[in-house]
């Protein structure tokens, strides 16, 4: 018996809600595919209106050591289909800088 005839009561795939970590893990390959750079983390995500707002740490200059390797901070927002409506960057930092 194939899946698709399966009846387990669940709703079919296509109708499921997506998972916050499926709209991160897309959000963030849409921003690489977007951009060409490499996402490290999200560092916040909040709902806004019908979709999200997320904070990215983003790797935009890799260095030797990897300490002085400069990343920056990305505001993106999401639409209600998850899809990105726009991003901006904020902070610039080395890799080995602290907050304080």
């Amino acid at each position: 018996m194939s899946q698709d005839s399966k009846d387990d009561g669940s709703p079919p795939r296509e109708g499921r809600r997506k998972t916050m970590m499926q709209r991160l893990r897309e959000a963030q390959e849409q921003f690489e595919e977007v951009t060409g750079l490499e996402v490290e983390g999200v560092s916040g995500f909040q709902r806004s209106g019908d979709g999200w707002d997320l904070t990215l740490e983003v790797l935009e200059l890799r260095r030797v050591p990897d300490t002085v390797s400069l990343l920056a901070t990305y505001s993106v927002e999401l639409d209600a289909d998850g899809e990105i409506e726009g991003y901006k960057r904020g902070k610039r930092y080395t890799r080995g800088r602290s907050d304080g």
